[in-house]
C-alpha cells in the first residue's frame, strides 16, 4: 500500500443507483443494469485492499424497491441468491467477510438462508469487511 492510500478512506459507502436507468439508456433490460452493476460490486471489493479501504458498505435494496415491477423485484431477489451462491468461495479465499444489514422479514427463507450461510462462512475474515444492506429505509 502506498503512503497516499494509508491517509486515503477507510470506509466508503456505496448506494446502488441507477443500474436499471442505464441499461434502458441503452435499450436493454432493467435486469441487464442490475447484473452489470452486481458485476461491479465484484470490481470493487477485489480493488479495496490495494487502495486501502477496509470497509465497504452497498446500499444494494431499499424498502422503496419493492414498489418496482414484480419482474424486477424477482430478478433482483435471483441476482442476490446467484451472487451469494458465485462468490461465496471467493469471498472466502479472499479474505472478505460479509455482513448483510437490513429488514429479512420479508426477503424469501431461501436468500435469508444464504445470506446467513455467507455471514457464517466468512466470519473469520478481515482483509476487507463487506457490508450490504437489503431492505433498509430512512423511514423504517
Amino acid at each position: 500500500m502506498t503512503e497516499a492510500n494509508q491517509n486515503g478512506p477507510k470506509h466508503v459507502a456505496i448506494i446502488m443507483d441507477g443500474n436499471g436507468r442505464w441499461a434502458q439508456m441503452r435499450s436493454r433490460p432493467r435486469l441487464v443494469g442490475h447484473h452489470a452493476g452486481a458485476k461491479r460490486v465484484k470490481e470493487i471489493v477485489r480493488a479495496c485492499p490495494d487502495i486501502g479501504v477496509k470497509y465497504l458498505t452497498i446500499f444494494a435494496f431499499s424498502t422503496e424497491n419493492w414498489r418496482r415491477t414484480q419482474t424486477e423485484v424477482a430478478g433482483l431477489m435471483k441476482l442476490f441468491k446467484r451472487y451469494i451462491r458465485r462468490e461465496a468461495q471467493g469471498l472466502l479465499e479472499e479474505g472478505v467477510r460479509v455482513r448483510f444489514i437490513g429488514d429479512r422479514v420479508r426477503l424469501e427463507p431461501a436468500l435469508v438462508d444464504l445470506m446467513d450461510g455467507l455471514e457464517l462462512l466468512t466470519a473469520g475474515n478481515d482483509k476487507v469487511h463487506l457490508t450490504i444492506a437489503l431492505n433498509y429505509g430512512g423511514r423504517d
